[in-house]
């Protein structure tokens, strides 16, 4: 690659910084938790590094982790609780240790899948979706089941292609975060204090995932040369 993936461009130090002080101005404006303002930020930092092939990724993504879960539970979206502590804890440790293991000249190695992956992607993530939404539906206190189970399924399904290195982990990404914003605008127009911080969490992750789609998108065809 012309720029290794562990330097910062002009672009990401400006996302960053953008993000970050949007942050600071929305919970000043709207008097919000410190613990909200480091999740936000440790979540920032976790999705840019992702993009970039960074091993801190799995280190802030931890306390990114425990810290949206509580977010969650507090809003009665209890289909998040249990993907962060259950399924995102253990992934973090693991997928750090397959990416310290897959590296090459200190880049990540980056994969493609093949058509019938993405044929595959796509049942599980319907199926799956449709499955757990109906599960979440009998829970009394569950809010918006179906986008729900959605953003949970996606979620683990982007983690798994994460941990193998394939770059279409970024659009399962992409199709996550618009619909995790849907699914915050709906607990803000329901009340919740922590929904506009959040709202603007995930666009910004939204975008990241754009920008990490071009970029592992160039780091995979440059192993398949």
């Amino acid at each position: 690659m012309r720029k290794s993936l562990g330097e910062w461009n002009g672009y990401e130090i400006a996302w960053l910084g953008l993000f970050s002080g949007v942050a600071v101005v929305l919970t000043l404006i709207m008097k919000d938790t410190l613990f909200g303002f480091t999740v936000f930020l440790t979540g920032v930092l976790c999705v840019v590094l992702a993009a970039k092939g960074n091993l801190m990724t799995y280190v802030f993504g931890m306390y990114n982790t425990f810290g949206y879960a509580y977010l969650a539970y507090v809003n009665g979206l209890f289909g998040e609780v249990m993907l962060n502590l259950l399924f995102f804890v253990p992934m973090n440790a693991i997928g750090f240790v397959m990416w310290k293991k897959h590296r090459h000249g200190g880049k990540l190695a980056m994969r493609q899948m093949n058509q019938r992956g993405l044929l595959l992607v796509t049942v599980v993530c319907v199926l799956g979706s449709l499955s757990l939404g109906c599960g979440l539906s009998f829970i009394p206190s569950q809010n918006s089941p179906y986008i729900d189970a959605l953003t949970t399924v996606l979620s683990v399904v982007a983690t798994f292609l994460m941990v193998k290195r394939f770059k279409e982990q970024w659009l399962v990404y992409i199709v996550l975060n618009v619909f995790t914003v849907l699914l915050w605008v709906i607990r803000t127009l329901e009340g919740s204090p922590d929904g506009v911080l959040m709202i603007v969490m995930w666009s910004a992750y939204l975008i990241n995932a754009i920008y990490g789609y071009y970029t592992w998108n160039k780091g995979a065809k440059e192993v398949l040369q």
